[in-house]
């Protein structure tokens, strides 16, 4: 993953109702949604919910497939990794990470 790959995920995702849809997407796993599902879960309108597809598919984060007359969606599990790894690429560098706790960090 590269920086503007990564700024247009993130940017996707800073927003209340796609992080929300792509969660439920991640947690429903291969087998995915379809929009009419979401909308339920979710208590969003089908418009908005179109809308935040749209967004998230073209940051890479879900990906849609036709079965029948049903669209379903699913998280995109590379890309969510890849994003997760090029955040944490270069963490600490290279050695153990430290405790966020502030305990730990005011000795």
């Amino acid at each position: 993953m590269n920086e503007e790959a990564t700024l247009a995920a993130l940017g996707a995702l800073a927003h209340k109702q796609r992080l929300r849809v792509f969660r439920a997407l991640v947690v429903a796993g291969p087998d995915g949604l379809n929009p009419s599902v979401i909308a339920e879960q979710l208590d969003v309108a089908r418009n908005a919910l179109s809308f935040h597809l749209k967004e998230l598919a073209n940051a890479g984060l879900v990906s849609v497939q036709q079965q029948g007359r049903n669209l379903i969606y699913r998280g995109n599990y590379a890309q969510m990794n890849a994003l997760v790894g090029y955040l944490t690429e270069h963490c600490c560098r290279g050695s153990a990470c430290m405790s966020t706790n502030k305990d730990q960090l005011d000795d």
